[in-house]
């Protein structure tokens, strides 16, 4: 069965679905390699998993099939200019990571600073997923910082964070007791 969908109303219905913002790096022949990332999710807490879709056009790509270690830096709202930058297609690779404040991690990838948490993760599974491919990596180290609580978000093309309602999860289950 073949269904045709316009692509344009795809991507707005896409669109309406506010997601976190990450960074996801690699490091390939001592080369970084890193790209914003909106399709970042968890996928299993035991063991502990989660997925990234990458471009199968990028440069990005092709590092991180070929390295097989990736970071995720979820980056807070502090992180707009550093999610323009690697969102931005064709910026210089080389030195692409100066002014952006980064410490590595145990794997030696680059982790933002401007981030909420930060994970590095082995990949275990490479799966076409048309125009990209869907990489789940394990968790191999995580962190978080208790500093920051305002997550940089992605809605329609424009960038964001939350406002906290009076009402949870919890306060919300809890009511219904």
């Amino acid at each position: 069965m073949t269904v045709t969908v316009d692509k344009q109303t795809f991507r707005g219905a896409l669109g309406r679905f506010a997601s976190g913002v990450a960074v996801v790096s690699t490091v390939h022949d001592g080369i970084d390699h890193a790209m914003t990332a909106s399709a970042f999710t968890s996928v299993s807490l035991d063991p502990p998993l989660v997925l990234v879709c990458s471009h199968k056009t990028s440069r990005f790509h092709e590092a991180v099939l070929a390295t097989g270690v990736w970071g995720v830096s979820i980056l807070a709202e502090e992180g707009i200019a550093t999610s323009a930058w690697f969102a931005h297609r064709g910026r210089p690779l080389a030195d692409q990571l100066r002014g952006i404040a980064h410490h590595r991690g145990a794997t030696g990838v680059a982790l933002m600073d401007e981030s909420l948490a930060w994970l590095e993760c082995s990949t275990v599974s490479v799966t076409d997923g048309g125009d990209h491919t869907i990489l789940v990596g394990e968790v191999t180290a995580a962190a978080v910082r208790d500093d920051l609580d305002d997550p940089l978000l992605y809605y329609r093309s424009h960038y964001g964070t939350i406002v906290r309602l009076p009402d949870s999860e919890k306060t919300v289950y809890g009511s219904h007791s």
